[in-house]
């Protein structure tokens, strides 16, 4: 299951657009500050965000997604400040609408380009749910109250993809607020806080309070 062509369309803007308002206003400090994804400030999360969506507007989607090639965009966004990279940000998001916008319901079925296990819909929202996460890993950071908005949804759905992908469950997402999403053929209700589930199972956070263990971890080895 995953959300509409059109929900993903103006997720996918939406998104990248509080993250470039974010990003934008960062002082010098705050984005040299750690982040809690290991080994990178708050800058380099934002290269990260803006590297993707760099390579995969300019079709430069060998390797994507691994450590070498994340990296890679990391690295060759380094000292650039906040505005520089707001500003290529919001260039590339420029390209990647209007690239969406050509698309016909044909091509959101069809398998989604650079390697990713999943249809072009599925792929697209990947970015939408990446952008989201990255944003509020960068709130984290710098102690500021992580965002409760859409972009949950694009997280529930997206981590219940990637759960049904690794054979965990099968089971039902009933998180409070948000429509029942199943993993597999559904099973067994998950219940509770949607934020806390996405950050259990993204390690991030503790699947205890959820009755879950760490299986639950998409990103687990």
């Amino acid at each position: 299951m995953t959300l509409s062509i059109d929900e993903v369309k103006q997720g996918f803007v939406t998104e990248h657009e509080a993250f470039i308002d974010l990003i934008s206003g960062l002082t010098d400090a705050e984005w040299a500050t750690p982040s809690t994804c290991e080994g990178w400030s708050v800058g380099d999360v934002a290269a990260h965000v803006t590297g993707t969506l760099a390579d995969i507007l300019s079709g430069n989607t060998e390797g994507l997604g691994t450590p070498e090639v994340t990296q890679r965009a990391v690295e060759e966004r380094r000292g650039k400040s906040p505005a520089e990279l707001a500003d290529e940000l919001r260039t590339v998001l420029k390209g990647g609408q209007e690239t969406l916008g050509l698309f016909d319901e044909a091509a959101w079925a069809s398998p989604s380009p650079g390697g990713y296990e999943g249809t072009l819909l599925q792929g697209v929202e990947a970015l939408y749910y990446d952008a989201y996460m990255h944003a509020n890993d960068i709130r984290t950071s710098l102690g500021r109250p992580l965002d409760r908005g859409e972009g949950i949804r694009s997280a529930i759905h997206h981590l219940a993809f990637e759960l049904e992908k690794r054979n965990w469950g099968p089971a039902t997402l009933v998180l409070d607020g948000f429509e029942a999403v199943n993993i597999g053929a559904g099973g067994d209700p998950i219940t509770g806080d949607a934020l806390e589930f996405i950050l259990a199972a993204t390690g991030r956070g503790d699947p205890a309070p959820l009755g879950l263990d760490a299986s639950v971890n998409v990103y687990a080895d």
